[in-house]
């Protein structure tokens, strides 16, 4: 991994970030890859930053997560029923992982995906993701946020919650708490 300048004599920097989650989960969210100063940082998905202020708020109103915002691995956050993995593990230079970053972790979300049983549905968070779930499954399908694939599991598609997509509006807070509402129903 080839540290972006800007976080060079950052010691988090580069290093893989683990899944977290409930291994009982019906629902596995994929996500892009860990943001640099977020999940990089605290060594947990989606935590630390605005994207995963984001994403947990909906997962605690849909009821999957124990509390609204998760800022460190120790914050005592639960997820139930509810799984995070990631295309790529390593915060990727300029925000987008290459074919190769991607490809290298491929295996490790191939290894949840079979290790993971109670899976029913799987939220794909924004277009890599999406792309990179259809390509392990072998399935295509064409993107669409909160879009429902009748796979088994099941798949929904949305917008990443990047701060790029909530600060423009094209993702707001009502739209991925439905995901997880629409989530929650496939789930039962």
């Amino acid at each position: 991994m080839v540290k972006r300048r800007a976080y060079r004599d950052q010691d988090y920097w580069g290093k893989p970030v683990p899944s977290f989650g409930d291994p009982e989960a019906r629902l596995l969210i994929v996500g892009l890859a860990p943001g640099a100063h977020g999940a990089n940082r605290t060594g947990r998905m989606f935590t630390g930053d605005k994207s995963g202020d984001f994403l947990y708020r909906a997962l605690y109103e849909t009821g999957f997560a124990s509390q609204p915002t998760s800022v460190s691995r120790d914050d005592r956050l639960r997820l139930t029923g509810a799984y995070i993995s990631a295309s790529a593990h390593c915060a990727p230079p300029d925000n987008k992982p290459s074919r190769e970053e991607l490809l290298n972790c491929r295996g490790y979300l191939e290894g949840e995906l079979a290790l993971l049983k109670n899976v029913r549905v799987v939220v794909a968070l924004g277009r890599i993701a999406f792309n990179t779930y259809l390509s392990i499954i072998g399935k295509r399908a064409k993107f669409g946020h909160n879009v429902v694939h009748g796979f088994s599991p099941v798949l929904i598609a949305s917008y990443h919650p990047s701060q790029q997509n909530t600060s423009t509006g094209k993702l707001t807070a009502k739209m991925l708490r439905e995901v997880f509402e629409h989530a929650r129903a496939l789930c039962r």
